[in-house]
């Protein structure tokens, strides 16, 4: 009988990803009501080392899958090793960080397994019906969903920041297994030789607490300079809408909407975004959204929190100067 509530840990540079984090908080909540233990997976090479963070945050188990092919992300290696480990172990739930290899890897595992699978959720809760039920934006962002599977297992992904982060507890201790990662010749087709890293002070976008983001209001790519400096005084990211991509004015990685990155920080600052509902649909989910837009009517207001209607070039300097104040 499928049992145990899974969450696949990402890690980077010897830390494992908030995201993970967070779920492990929530499911910790869960498992609490349900009996089920909460079983922390881990993927990768030389991975023991992260354990003790994972239990900290809950983890009743941790299932170390740890192999050279799994140094670097691939979604061969990974489908085959953890879908194996999976079939052997049966849990009831799978759940990832909806993050670029989550993404990739739930469905894959969900087709592996013959299971159901929510993508993108903002909440989760204990269901008595259906073991676990999942709340997803739908509509880009005009409503939401609860969804739930029907079998066992369920495979579901959620977004950064959704959830609460637990306090971590470094006093508890968790059952360490290792599993070896068998990894089909034919699912490794792909090997990451070189990883290249662009260098930055600031948090990934689609983990941060807080981001700025400007839109075609901007005017031109130096002008982000002002969005920089604010961000640098609150330690948050920088982001931007799809207009001020395709305007030249900001590279694609920063692009915040249903065609670039979805993000769910405690503050959201738009600065000269107009509101388009592909750039809302991206970060609606936000708790607290803050608008400066020059244009009174801008759809932007219709979903902030705050709204400043003035000049963005006069206003976030003066943002920036009593955020130094602050800090």
């Amino acid at each position: 009988m499928a049992k145990g509530i899974w969450v696949i840990i990402e890690h980077h540079d010897g830390e494992v990803r908030k995201v993970s984090l967070e779920i492990l908080s929530k499911c910790r909540e869960i498992a609490d009501k349900t009996g089920d233990p909460l079983v922390a997976v881990i993927p990768g090479k030389d991975v023991a080392a992260l354990a003790d963070s994972v239990a900290a945050y809950g983890a009743d188990k941790v299932i170390l899958v740890d192999d050279a092919k799994l140094e670097g992300y691939t979604t061969g290696a990974y489908t085959s090793a953890l879908s194996k480990v999976a079939k052997k172990e049966e849990p009831a739930a799978i759940i990832i960080g909806n993050t670029a290899i989550g993404k990739d890897l739930a469905p894959r595992l969900a087709q592996r397994l013959g299971a159901g699978m929510a993508s993108d959720a903002v909440g989760m809760e204990h269901d008595d019906a259906n073991f676990l039920s999942f709340k997803r934006p739908i509509y880009g962002g005009k409503a939401f969903a609860t969804v739930s599977a029907t079998s066992k297992p369920v495979v579901a992904t959620i977004r950064p920041n959704a959830l609460s982060l637990g306090e971590a507890d470094a006093g508890r201790k968790a059952e360490v297994v290792n599993e070896a990662a068998e990894i089909d010749a034919d699912d490794l087709k792909a090997i990451v030789k070189e990883v290249a890293l662009v260098a930055s002070a600031r948090p990934e976008l689609i983990e941060a607490n807080a981001i700025i983001s400007g839109g075609r209001g901007m005017k031109g790519p130096e002008h982000f300079a002002i969005l920089e400096a604010c961000a640098d005084t609150i330690g948050a990211a920088v982001g931007a809408s799809r207009a001020a991509v395709d305007a030249g004015f900001i590279e694609e990685k920063f692009q915040v909407g249903q065609t670039g990155k979805t993000v769910s920080p405690t503050l959201y600052i738009a600065c000269g975004i107009s509101g388009a509902i592909q750039h809302l649909a991206g970060m609606g989910s936000s708790k607290v959204i803050v608008a400066i837009n020059k244009d009174p009517e801008a759809h932007i207001f219709t979903l902030a929190d705050y709204g400043i209607v003035g000049d963005l070039f006069e206003i976030v300097p003066l943002l920036t100067e009593e955020f130094k104040k602050l800090s």
